[in-house]
């Protein structure tokens, strides 16, 4: 195993495969959630299943032979939330169209990642704020898997309110989500795909979801979904800002888990090439994502895991990638698990994406403010988008009044000026 240099890593091919199926388990539970998210847009819920066990097989497997890095890969969390609830339907855009702007953010962070300019403006951007982004994203799918559980529902006279708790549906998701705190306070390895078997057990036995007739079965074509993105459609000043935002909040949430895992796993350090390997091969991922008819593809955190069971090189990666083969054939199963044991992981995912609040200095009161307006304005605008603007715009703001003029940079200019577009054209 000369390729992954194993000795010099102070690892084994055992330890590896250890690794790489811890990881496997931990965000095994990707694929049932993913397809169930995009689905909403209209998109083909079995084509989505073989689209997502695909691109997370190829971009897992890319990222260990390419980088040499523990780090797997996906369809991530958050932005497929935001491509189907804040761009389908909410800004009613065809996922034709959708899934075009996905593959040009996606180009432009492969041609970024080959150049400085992905290290300049993530130093231009206040540590601070990357967190608040973090933590918006975390507060907006929170409350996307709250709603689609119906334990918060829409409310004519204060726009929202709790939902009917009679409801056995409503008590399933309520259970669920009570199972996936649970596991993951006992640190159960697995905890989040546990935590969906045993919700759809209850939901098969009490009669709520019809159980599945069979485990196992072919994998279905992607061809309802694949290639069907349209380009043209996306090249357009009024989308320009979507754009951009997903080119942005990919790359903060990628190298925000790199910068995680990487410095527990040892990686990283002695130079940026791995890195930049791994910021490659995730750009690289989510183009060829964007042409199977997902959305954008990021690095993921749960290879924390694997990095904790003592994986340090891509074949712990190429481990992960080869396990999630398995399934491709599980779509029987998949389609048989209720939503209510899905949402549940947004939520916690949500959750965990919030904690990021602790690290800020809420003394500076020009991240305070940004930081309220980014984590309040994306779950109550339904758009990641506006909060990123609300937040750069206030940020900017607050330092000009202050006349704070070393902590403006060109990078907050061209950002906020950015956010400014997204008011301008809308």
């Amino acid at each position: 195993m000369g390729l992954f240099k194993l000795k010099e890593h102070g690892t084994d091919v055992k330890t590896e495969f250890r690794a790489g199926f811890t990881t496997f388990l931990t965000m095994m539970y990707i694929v049932p959630v993913n397809a169930i998210i995009m689905s909403k847009t209209g998109m083909d819920f079995g084509a989505l299943v073989t689209a997502t066990a695909l691109i997370t097989i190829f971009a897992t497997v890319l990222s260990g032979l390419w980088a040499n890095t523990p780090i797997a890969m996906s369809v991530g969390m958050g932005l497929n939330a935001y491509f189907t609830f804040g761009l389908v339907l909410g800004m009613k855009i065809p996922w034709q169209t959708a899934l075009g702007i996905v593959f040009i953010s996606g180009v432009l962070f492969l041609v970024l990642s080959f150049t400085k300019f992905r290290v300049w403006i993530m130093q231009s951007v206040p540590k601070d704020l990357r967190r608040a982004i973090s933590a918006g994203i975390g507060a907006f799918i929170a409350f996307i898997g709250l709603k689609s559980m119906g334990i918060i529902v829409a409310n004519p006279a204060v726009l929202v309110g709790l939902g009917d708790f009679s409801d056995s549906k409503v008590l399933l998701g309520v259970l669920g989500l009570a199972l996936v705190i649970g596991l993951y306070v006992w640190k159960i390895k697995g905890g989040f795909i546990i935590a969906v078997v045993l919700t759809s057990i209850v939901a098969w036995i009490s009669g709520m979801a019809p159980a599945p007739s069979e485990f196992f079965a072919m994998p279905s074509s992607i061809g309802p979904i694949a290639f069907e993105l349209d380009i043209v459609s996306a090249f357009t000043l009024a989308l320009a800002p979507v754009i951009i935002t997903f080119l942005i909040t990919d790359m903060f949430d990628s190298l925000g888990t790199l910068a995680g895992v990487g410095y527990r796993a040892g990686i990283f350090e002695k130079d940026g090439k791995d890195l930049q390997k791994t910021l490659e091969a995730d750009a690289g991922a989510t183009v060829a994502g964007s042409l199977l008819g997902l959305s954008t593809t990021t690095s993921f955190i749960e290879s924390a895991s694997g990095v904790e069971e003592g994986g340090r090189t891509g074949l712990t990666a190429v481990a992960t990638g080869l396990f999630f083969v398995l399934t491709l054939f599980m779509m029987p199963l998949f389609s048989a698990i209720p939503e209510n044991a899905i949402y549940p992981i947004l939520v916690m995912v949500g959750v965990l994406m919030f904690s990021e609040l602790s690290h800020i200095n809420f003394d500076d009161i020009a991240i305070s403010v940004a930081t309220f307006f980014i984590v309040i304005m994306m779950p109550l605008t339904f758009s990641i988008t506006n909060g990123l603007a609300f937040g750069f715009i206030a940020y900017l703001m607050i330092k000009l009044l202050k006349r704070e003029f070393k902590d403006i940079n060109l990078g907050v200019v061209f950002l906020a000026a950015i956010s400014l577009i997204v008011f301008i054209v809308q």
